[in-house]
This record gives C-alpha cells, structure tokens and sequence, in this order.
C-alpha cells in the first residue's frame, strides 16, 4: 500500500494543483522543540535509572532482574501502539502546515477512542501476556516471581500510558513542545516520588515501583485532556468539534489504520532487536544481564536526546508537506542532520565521562560494575552511529512516509540478525553490542535512501 502522504492517482483526471503555504526554517525552530522535547525525553531512562537504583539498594539480584525484563516488557508492548504518537504528530503537523482551523483535532480524537479501546483490551489479556513474556524472555529461577508481580500492576498503567501517546502526539504535532514537556515531566516526577514513597516507605518491592508508575501515567493523562478542553474553549465546545460522521470517516480511518500497521511492524521490528539483546544477555547469567540493563539505560538518555531532534525535525517536515513547501522540507533536514551531528558528538563525550559514576551509582556489585565498564565504550559510541537514524526517523514520520519508515527497519532488523547471530557466538557480548551498532547505521542509510526516493511524491499536484 502506499504511504498515506501520497495521494491515490484518478484515472482521467487532469491534477489538480495544490495551495501552498510558505514559511522559513531555522535552527531556532529546531532548538525550540528539540530543546523541550529532550527535557520531556530524558525523564523516562532517568526514571529507568531511578527504578534500577531502588530496588538494586535493596541487594537482590533477582528483585533487579525480574524489574528489568518486566519494564523492558512493557516498553515492548507498548511500543506496539506507537503509532498513537507517531502517527497523531505527523499528520496533526501536516494539519497544521494546512491551514486546518480545528489543530488536527480529528486526528488527536481518533487516536484517543483507539487508545482506550487498545488499553482495556491489554488488561483483559493480562495473564496470557505475562505467559507470552515468560516465554520469550527466559527468566531465570526467582526472577520470575519478581516479573509476575511487577507485570499485574503495571498493566493497569495501559489505557492512561496510551492516551499519553496520544496526547503527546497532538502537543508536539502543533509544535508545542512545552506542554509535552510538561506533561511528560509530570508523568515521571510522580513516579519517582512515589516510587521512593512505595518502596522504601511502604516496602512494597518490585509492586511499589509499577503502582508508582501507574499514578504518574494517571495524573498526566487526566491533566492533559484537561488541556486539551481548554485549548478549545472548554469541555462543550470540544465535544461540539468533535463530529461522529468525521470520527468514524472511512477514508480517515484507512488512513490512519494504514499508517498505524506500518507503524508498528516498523516498531516490532526496533523492540525485537532489543528484545532480542535483552534476551541474549539473560539467558548469559544475571551479571550480564544487569550489565547490559545498566548500560542500556545509559543509551536511552543518549537516544530520548536525539528524540528530542526526532521530534523536531517529524514537527518541521510534516508541516512542510501539509504547506506543501518543498523548501522548507529540505532545510529541516539539513538542520536537522547538522545539529544531530553536534549533538551526537556531545552526548558520546558525556556518556565516557560520567558512565563510570554512573555503572557505581545503579549496582553495588562489584562484578557487574566491572563488567558493565568492559562495554561503556560500544555503549557511548551509540550516541554518533545512532544519530542519523533518529533524525531520518523524524523526517519520514513527520512525512507520513509509513512503508518507507516499515520497509527500513525491517531491513535494519535483518542486518542486525546476520552481525549478531554471526559475531556473538565468537565474540561474545562484544559481537552482541557491533550488532546493535551495525543496526543504527543500517536504519538511517535505510531510511535516508527511501526518503529520496519518495520526496518528489511529497509534493506532487492532487490527482497526480
């Protein structure tokens, strides 16, 4: 099927041309929505190293082990609704770029009635799913008492985290990016001090640290559609926007299926190569695997940086297809990649400086620091090899380019199959992390070279 951006030919019809709505791009309007976007990012793998450091103080590996697979899980699962802000922040940009007076509002409405649809359908499978995980992740005796507990009260996080997705979809879709921030901030703040409250006051173990969870997921969503009301006037008069026949519009719905299924087998295929790392380090023994959690986390704070330049450029170059302005396309991605660059060189400097307080801060076990610093030098190379990836992510997200950003990381995903497959039984978890790297490089060349060949549909008359 063909990306949503592009429009379907008619036969017999002469192409009708297309307004356009010029406007410039300049590095201040990547830095004022990368800027807050990576605030709003880094909180969720500070939360990561938050988790980690509460119950790895209370000295149990397993305790440790069953609340990484069991968060690495719902990152998992989750992830498979990604669409709900990938998609929600494309096409509410080109709304946007359109002139739409009502912000993508539609665009944010369906997502949202999706979003609670999907959420009460994961509680309901809750038990199959936690067999499902089981299974895929191999724990290991004890830790598997551990995942089961974290796993039946985080579950309940799914239709608030959704509506998140959502959410946060439609702020940084019309660009503003400090709402996102906002309520990204308040998502992880609550869950922090509760997470702290719960374990160590309560002594609820790993079940103190997803009720946590759960109470910051609940808070931002119900602040956020607040927001959203206000933002039009009050509760009544969104309601008034909102239009069945225009919720439930066929075409609008095939359109925003289609670019969810690219979506999330575009998702599936990034969660399975960490699924897949993940799984690999478990079944090694529980040093590994702490290692490899600590420095995985050490990586997300570098990438939810770049997520904040994803984000930008998915805001800019959206904006510019729904302007229909090639111009203004073509200098987001050059800004965009000139800034990645900075900004990757900067974040790999960061991670060898502070990694090793870092490895001592998140275990006090001797053997998983030791082994933890063997690798914190593949972990902060990261930061360069996967900057080009996240940006060119950004660009055809915000393009609605759906089958080139499927097509990529499918093909990301077989490169890092063949290295891992072939380089780990050699060289150990060595072999484990040049795959991982060969994955981002693959990933970017991937989608840079379908962007290319896609960009002049972007931009083609109606009809045509």
């Amino acid at each position: 099927m063909a990306d949503v951006a592009a429009a379907a030919p008619t036969r017999g019809t002469v192409p009708a041309p297309r307004p356009s709505y010029p406007f410039e791009v300049t590095s201040r309007d990547i830095l004022r929505i990368a800027g807050p976007a990576s605030v709003a990012f880094i909180t969720e793998p500070l939360v990561g190293l938050v988790d980690i450091t509460v119950i790895g103080r209370l000295g149990n590996p397993a305790l440790l082990g069953g609340l990484v697979l069991g968060a690495l899980a719902f990152d998992a699962i989750f992830s498979l609704a990604y669409f709900l802000r990938l998609g929600t922040a494309g096409l509410t940009a080109q709304a946007v770029g359109a002139r739409d007076p009502r912000d993508g509002l539609m665009h944010f409405a369906r997502a949202a009635l999706v979003a609670v649809i999907l959420g009460a359908l994961l509680i309901a499978l809750a038990t199959p799913l936690l067999w499902l995980v089981g299974r895929i992740m191999a724990p290991a005796a004890g830790v598997d008492g551990a995942l089961a507990t974290y796993f039946h009260v985080r579950i309940w996080s799914a239709p608030f985290s959704l509506i998140n997705y959502a959410l946060l979809g439609w702020f940084y879709g019309r660009g503003n990016a400090r709402t996102g921030m906002s309520l990204q901030i308040l998502i992880h703040a609550v869950n922090i001090a509760l997470n702290l409250l719960f374990v160590f006051g309560f002594g609820w173990g790993v079940a103190g640290t997803a009720a946590a969870t759960v109470s910051g997921h609940a808070c931002a969503a119900l602040l956020g559609l607040t927001l959203v009301a206000r933002h039009f006037g009050g509760g009544r008069r969104l309601a008034a926007l909102i239009i069945p026949r225009e919720l439930l519009d066929t075409l609008a719905l095939r359109r925003m299926f289609a670019l969810s299924r690219d979506i999330t087998i575009r998702t599936i295929a990034l969660m399975a190569s960490y699924v897949y790392f993940a799984s690999v380090g478990s079944r090694a023994g529980e040093i590994v695997l702490s290692a490899n959690a600590i420095l995985m986390n050490l990586l997300m704070i570098m990438a939810f940086f770049l997520d904040g330049l994803a984000q930008a450029a998915e805001q800019l170059s959206g904006k510019a297809v729904g302007a229909n302005w090639p111009p203004a396309f073509d200098r987001a991605f050059r800004l965009s990649m000139g800034w990645g660059v900075v900004i990757g060189v900067v974040l790999t400097s960061a991670a060898l400086f502070v990694g090793p307080w870092l490895i001592r801060l998140m275990t006090t076990s001797a053997a998983v620091q030791s082994f933890a610093g063997l690798y914190l030098f593949a972990a902060a190379c990261t930061g360069l090899t996967g900057m080009p990836a996240f940006v060119m992510d950004g660009i055809v997200s915000g393009a609605t380019l759906n089958t080139v950003m499927r097509n990529g990381m499918l093909l990301a995903f077989g490169i890092f199959l063949v290295v891992a497959l072939t380089l780990e039984p050699v060289l150990g978890n060595t072999g484990l992390w040049l795959a991982l790297h060969a994955f981002f490089i693959g990933r970017g060349l991937m989608l840079w070279w379908g962007m290319e060949r896609r960009k002049a549909s972007l931009f083609a008359p109606k009809g045509s």
